[in-house]
């Protein structure tokens, strides 16, 4: 028997209402679009702002009780920040229901743009995406090893196998002026865009306009340029920011490719 796919249940507040056929609700493509996102949007209330705030901040999903959890699997996020941030701050003092820290409401939401879809008309422009939007609270991570774990799950985030690359274990200052917030998720979903045109019958039977206007999709992709060498930098470039580079870069450029061909997969 194969594994189930986990979904997020539907509820009122990640339900897709626009372009439902665009919605996903596994848990698997949601954590993949969260997960290969280099800048996440976290939305929280300040009490002492009349607006919400918007952070951009960097962060992945992954289980502390469970390692070996995948993608599929339910799963925490965590996100890097400054000890003394608003944000960690509010998050300090978060309010408590009984014994249980409930934490600070806060939404997430990561975004990739794989093409620019040209059509006849201006009005049916398009882009190929992939969005996730992420629903739950937030606490300060208390532990250390739970602290390190996460700062861990978030470097090799940013190039793989980075952790154990540079100098460890980090210094008590360190350890001291950053925190982590740890992201209890209680609902999300995603919306994922791919394909090619599409426009009006009658602007597609307009023979003038047709041989006038080019349409098509212009793929969109990320890419790691040359690694430039630090002004003190006396080590070559190593195989895992080599291999990170040329692989990262190959991932981005064919899933853009396919998203053009109407495929819909997260990563």
């Amino acid at each position: 028997m194969g594994r189930h796919n986990l979904q997020y249940p539907k509820d009122s507040v990640n339900t897709i209402k626009r372009y439902k056929v665009h919605g996903v609700y596994d848990l698997e493509t949601v954590h993949s679009i969260v997960n290969t996102c280099p800048i996440l949007h976290v939305s929280f209330n300040s009490p002492s702002q009349p607006f919400p705030v918007v952070l951009p901040m960097i962060g992945q999903l992954g289980s502390f009780d469970r390692p070996s959890a995948d993608l599929g699997d339910p799963l925490e996020l965590y996100l890097h920040g400054y000890v003394s941030s608003r944000i960690m701050n509010l998050a300090q003092s978060s309010t408590v229901d009984g014994e249980e820290v409930q934490g600070m409401p806060v939404c997430v939401a990561a975004s990739h743009v794989d093409g620019l879809v040209l059509t006849l008309a201006t009005f049916s422009h398009n882009y190929n995406y992939r969005s996730a939007m992420l629903f739950g609270y937030a606490t300060t991570v208390k532990s250390d090893e739970e602290k390190l774990y996460a700062m861990e799950l978030i470097s090799n985030s940013v190039v793989t196998d980075r952790w154990r690359h540079t100098r460890q274990p980090p210094l008590a200052s360190e350890m001291q002026s950053t925190n982590i917030l740890k992201v209890k998720i209680v609902s999300a979903s995603a919306k994922i865009s791919a394909g090619s045109t599409t426009d009006d019958k009658s602007d597609m039977e307009n023979n003038e306009l047709v041989n006038s206007t080019w349409t098509g999709v212009l793929p969109v992709y990320q890419t790691i340029g040359d690694p430039i060498p630090g002004p003190y930098n006396t080590a070559q470039v190593p195989d895992h920011v080599g291999n990170f580079v040329t692989d990262t870069n190959d991932e981005r450029k064919q899933r853009s490719l396919r998203a053009a061909e109407g495929e819909r997969r997260a990563s």
